[in-house]
C-alpha cells in the first residue's frame, strides 16, 4: 500500500531540512521532545539487540539516531542564545534532564561500545579510509571518556552528575544574561555624556525609547547606558565622567556574584562535580579528562606555551601601564590610574600616538559594504561566490539574512545565516557561530543523496540607529571575520560522513584555526580598502587610516596577550591543581594567578569568575588556552600567504586554494598536526605570532 508522508502538527518533530523558524513556539518543545526521545530511546534498544560491528551496521544507524535529535534540540538550543524568553527557558529547562538521560545512555551503550571494538579489530578495518577509522577511534575515546567502562553505583554517580552539571551550566548562562540586562544607568544631563561620540548617543536613546522614555533624542535625552558590549565599551572608552566610568566597571565585574542570580556557589559546584567525575573515570584530574580528546599533549605542554608567551608580553604589558599613567598625567590626570581609567587613556594616547579614534572609522564600515568586501576575499583566495538568499528561509528576528555558498563552477555547496545585531532583551553577549545542518551522505530507502551545510553566523554589533545603517567599529569588523572563519570550516568541508565534516572531530584546540586566521586579513591593504567605503559618500577609506590601523595593530598588545593567558592559566589551574573544599575558594586561586599574569589586581569585588561563560557554561573548561594554541596555529598559517607576498595575487589564489583543500576541507577526517603539515609542509611555529603581535624583540 502506498503511504503519503505527513508533515507533523509539531514543527519541531520534522527532523530535517531548514528549521521553520516562523511557526516554532516554546509550547513546541516539550511534546516534540518527549515524544522525539521516546522513538529513539526505541530504535537504540532494536539496534542495541542486533549489533552488526560493519560501518553500515553500526555507524550509520547511530548517525541517523544523533542527527535526529541534534536536529530537534539543536532548534532549542539555538533559540535558547538568540531568543531567549521565560516561556522558551521553563521549556528547555523541563526538557534538558531528559536529553542529558538519552545522551548518557546513548554514550554509555555497553554493546555498541563492543560492536565499535569488533568493528576495528575485524577484517572489514583496513577496508575503511582513514576518516572512517578516525571516527571509529573518536567513537572509542569518546565512549570511554562518558563512563561506558563504569558499573553500578559508579555508573549511577556519573550519570547523575552529568545531569547536575546540565542544569548548573544552563542557570550559569540565565544568570549572567539576567545580572548583564539587570543593570542600567540613565542620564537626563548634558554634562553626565560628556566624550561620548554620537553613535553610542544615538545608541543610548535608543535603548532609552526601548526601556519606555518613548520621547528621548539623542539631543535632549534621557540616555540609558546598560553592561551590554555595544553600550558599555564605547562608555568606558570615552565618558569623560570619570565617577560614572567607576560606577559602570564596577557593575560589570560583579556581574551575576550576588543576589538571586550570584554564580559564586555555581563555581563552587560545578568544579567539584567536574573533579569527582574525573576521578570516576581514572584521571588524576579534570583538566587531563579534558585534554585527552584535544590536540595539546599534555598540561605540561600547556603551561610551557604559556609561559613563553607570558614571558614574551609581561615586560611589554608593564611599559603599556607606565606611558599610560605618564600620558594620563601629563593631560593633568592627578589621581592613580584605576582599572576604570585604562580604556578611557589608551583610548586618548591610541588618538594622540596614531591620530585616530576608533569612532572616526564607523561611518566607513556600515554592514553591507564590510559584508561586500568579505565576500570578495572569499572569492579572491578560496574560489567562491557568496549571494544573498534572503526569503529562501524562514528566519526568527526580521534582522536576520540568508546568504548561499557557491563554488567556482555555480553549483551551490553552502548556505548560513547571518544575525548580526546586540538584542539584549533575548539574545545573550558574544559572538559565535553554530551548525545548523551539516554536510553529509544521506541514505533513504536505498537512494543517497548528500545534504549540505548550513551555518548560523551570530554577532552582536551596533544595531542601526536613527536611519542610519549599522556602522561597525574595527573590533566588530574583526569579530565578524572570525566568526565567517568558523562558518567557512563549517560550509567547505568535503567530508561526507557528518562526524568528521566540518568542525564536528576536530580537537578543540585546533577548532579557532580558521577564524583567528581570517581576522590577519583585516589588516590587508587590498582586503581592507573594499570593505572600507563611507556610508554616504562611498569615498573608500583614505589611505592615512590604513597606515594609521596597522600601526596601531601591536597597540598595547602585551595587555592584550597578558589578560588571555591570564584567562587560560586560571581556567588550567582551576580544573588542574585546585582542590574543592580544599580551603581555598575559586576566586584566591585566580588571585594567586593574578600576581603574575596581571599588571593591575582586581579589584576586591571584582567577580569576573562569576560571568566566565566560556569555561562554565560553554565548551572551553579546561580549554581556554585553546584561543592561543590555535593563534600559533593561525599565525604562522597566515605567514605561508605573507611569505608568498600579499600583494602577488596569483600566489595567494594558489595558497589559498590549498589551505581551501586541507584545513577547511578536510575538517575533523584527520588529526590537526596532520592537517596542518599538509598546509604547511611543517610542524608549526610561535614565531609568527609574537611577530604579529609586535613582541618577538621583546
Amino acid at each position: 500500500m502506498n503511504t503519503v508522508a505527513t508533515t507533523p502538527d509539531n514543527p519541531l518533530l520534522i527532523g530535517e531540512g531548514l528549521p521553520p523558524f516562523h511557526t516554532i513556539q516554546p509550547e513546541h518543545v516539550v511534546p516534540a521532545i518527549t515524544q522525539l526521545l521516546a522513538e529513539l530511546e526505541q530504535r537504540l534498544t532494536q539496534l542495541e539487540a542486533e549489533v552488526v560491528p560493519t560501518w553500515d551496521g553500526l555507524v550509520v544507524p547511530l548517525e541517523q539516531i544523533e542527527e535526529r535529535l541534534s536536529w530537534s534540540w539543536g532548534i532549542v538550543g539555538h533559540l535558547m542564545g538568540v531568543k531567549n524568553s521565560p516561556e522558551l527557558r521553563q521549556a528547555y529547562e523541563t526538557m534538558q534532564p531528559e536529553v542529558v538521560k538519552f545522551w548518557n545512555r546513548f554514550s554509555q551503550s555497553q554493546p555498541i561500545y563492543e560492536g565499535f571494538k569488533a568493528l576495528r579489530s575485524s577484517d572489514s578495518w583496513n577496508q575503511l579510509d582513514a576518516a572512517q577509522q578516525r571516527i571509529v577511534e573518536a567513537a572509542l575515546r569518546d565512549a570511554e571518556l562518558s563512563g561506558v567502562g563504569l558499573q553500578g553505583k559508579a555508573k549511577e554517580r556519573f550519570n547523575a552528575i552529568q545531569l547536575e552539571l546540565a542544569e548548573l551550566s544552563t542557570r550559569f548562562s540565565n544568570n549572567v544574561l539576567d545580572a548583564t540586562k539587570a543593570f542600567s544607568l540613565t542620564l537626563t544631563q548634558p554634562d553626565e555624556i560628556a566624550g561620548l561620540p554620537p553613535s553610542s548617543v544615538s545608541l543610548a536613546a535608543q535603548a532609552a525609547r526601548a526601556a519606555g522614555n518613548e520621547q528621548a533624542t539623542p539631543e535632549a535625552g534621557p540616555w540609558r547606558i546598560t553592561l551590554d558590549m555595544p553600550s558599555y565599551l564605547p562608555f568606558m572608552q570615552h565618558s569623560q565622567r570619570r565617577d560614572l566610568r567607576e560606577q559602570l566597571y564596577r557593575a560589570f565585574i560583579s556581574r551575576a556574584s550576588n543576589g538571586d542570580w550570584n554564580n559564586t556557589p555555581l563555581i563552587e559546584r560545578i568544579l567539584e562535580l567536574r573533579q569527582e567525575q574525573a576521578k570516576l573515570l581514572g584521571y588524576r584530574n579534570y583538566a587531563e579528562v579534558s585534554l585527552a580528546a584535544k590536540m595539546a599533549p599534555s598540561v605540561d605542554a600547556v603551561e610551557r606555551l604559556l609561559e613563553e608567551l607570558r614571558q614574551a608580553s609581561y615586560d611589554a604589558a608593564m611599559k603599556d601601564l607606565e606611558e599610560l599613567r605618564r600620558y594620563a598625567a601629563s593631560k593633568g590626570a592627578t589621581a592613580d590610574l584605576q582599572h576604570w581609567d585604562i580604556p578611557y587613556w589608551s583610548e586618548r594616547l591610541r588618538e594622540e600616538k596614531f591620530d585616530f579614534n576608533a569612532e572616526e572609522l564607523r561611518p566607513y564600515f556600515p554592514l553591507e559594504q564590510v559584508l561586500q568586501g568579505l565576500f570578495d576575499l572569499s572569492r579572491r583566495i578560496f574560489g567562491v561566490q557568496i549571494t544573498p538568499a534572503d526569503g529562501e528561509a524562514p528566519v526568527w528576528h526580521p534582522d536576520v539574512r540568508y546568504f548561499r555558498v557557491s563554488d567556482e563552477a555555480g553549483q551551490t555547496i553552502a548556505h548560513f545565516y547571518l544575525d548580526p545585531y546586540s538584542r539584549p532583551a533575548e539574545k545573550r553577549g558574544g559572538a559565535w557561530m553554530n551548525e545548523c545542518l551539516s554536510r553529509a551522505k544521506i541514505t533513504r530507502a536505498s537512494q543517497s543523496k548528500l545534504r549540505l551545510p548550513v551555518a548560523y553566523l551570530v554577532c552582536n554589533q551596533t544595531p542601526p540607529v536613527d536611519g542610519k545603517p549599522s556602522l561597525m567599529t574595527f573590533g566588530e569588523v574583526e569579530t565578524l571575520f572570525h566568526e565567517f572563519g568558523h562558518g567557512l570550516q563549517h560550509m567547505l568541508t568535503r567530508v561526507d560522513y557528518s562526524r568528521a565534516s566540518g568542525i564536528r572531530n576536530v580537537e578543540w584546540d585546533a577548532v579557532e584555526l580558521p577564524s583567528q586566521f581570517m581576522e590577519n586579513w583585516c589588516y590587508h591593504r587590498p582586503t581592507l580598502l573594499s570593505l572600507g567605503k563611507h556610508y554616504e559618500t562611498g569615498e573608500p577609506l583614505p589611505e592615512h587610516y590604513y597606515q594609521k590601523l596597522l600601526a596601531a595593530r601591536t597597540y598595547m598588545s602585551g595587555s592584550m596577550m597578558l589578560r588571555q593567558i591570564h584567562l587560560s592559566w586560571v581556567d588550567l589551574e582551576l580544573h588542574h591543581r585546585y582542590q574543592p573544599g580544599g580551603g581555598k575558594t575559586p576566586e584566591q586561586v585566580r588571585r594567586e594567578i593574578a600576581e603574575k599574569t596581571t599588571i593591575l589586581p582586581p579589584l576586591p569585588e571584582d567577580a569576573f569568575l562569576c560571568a566566565f561563560g566560556h569555561i562554565f557554561a560553554g565548551g572551553y573548561a579546561a580549554g581556554y588556552y585553546s584561543y592561543k594554541w590555535a593563534e600559533v596555529l593561525s599565525a604562522d598559517a597566515f605567514a605561508a600567504f605573507e611569505e608568498a607576498g600579499l600583494d602577488n595575487e596569483q600566489a595567494i589564489a594558489q595558497i589559498g586554494h590549498r589551505f581551501r583543500e586541507t584545513v577547511l576541507a578536510l575538517g575533523g577526517s584527520q588529526h590537526p598536526m596532520e592537517v596542518f603539515k599538509a598546509f604547511r609542509g611543517r610542524e608549526p611555529s610561535t614565531a609568527a605570532l609574537l611577530q604579529h603581535n609586535g613582541l618577538a624583540a621583546a
